[in-house]
């Protein structure tokens, strides 16, 4: 079980966070869409750190469990805990795939595809304009105020 605070936004809370959003991040976050491979400002970041929801803040990647996936978009072998990430299944487009979703504000992350590399074969395929980067040692992001496992470095 998740030591952070899964309980949604409140209504309010939540028309605050999205009103910060620009346009390509409310494209891909609130209405499921997709950024261009190869130019999302993740794709290449090395650094150490944690990968938040863009939205809410709450962890979602450990940069420890990323990898180049070759594919264009930053992916991830397995999530900061799986208690973070809802998981959908997505016909759209002709396909059957699996979406990710925020488990706290239900924002849209990409997909998960299970051909990454061990131990999960997953592979998180994000969009980086659905991410926030914490760089290690610094506080995690806390836009909603609550405190606990929010307050802690990353």
């Amino acid at each position: 079980m998740s030591s952070f605070d899964l309980r949604p936004p409140s209504p309010e809370a939540r028309a605050a966070l999205e009103a910060g959003l620009s346009a390509d991040e409310r494209r891909v976050l609130l209405q499921h869409g997709t950024e261009a491979p190869f130019c999302g400002v993740f794709l290449d970041n090395k650094r150490e750190g944690t990968y938040c929801c863009r939205l809410c803040g709450l962890p979602l990647f450990r940069s420890s469990a990323k990898f180049d996936s070759g594919t264009g978009w930053p992916s991830f072998f397995a999530p900061f805990d799986e208690s973070h990430i809802g998981r959908i299944r997505d016909t759209s487009h002709g396909m059957i795939r699996v979406e990710e979703v925020c488990a706290r504000c239900g924002s849209h992350l990409g997909h998960v595809f299970p051909d990454g590399p061990p131990p999960t074969y997953e592979r998180h395929c994000l969009n980086s304009v659905s991410l926030a980067f914490v760089d290690a040692g610094q506080p995690l992001p806390d836009p909603l105020a609550r405190g606990g496992a929010e307050a802690a470095p990353a």
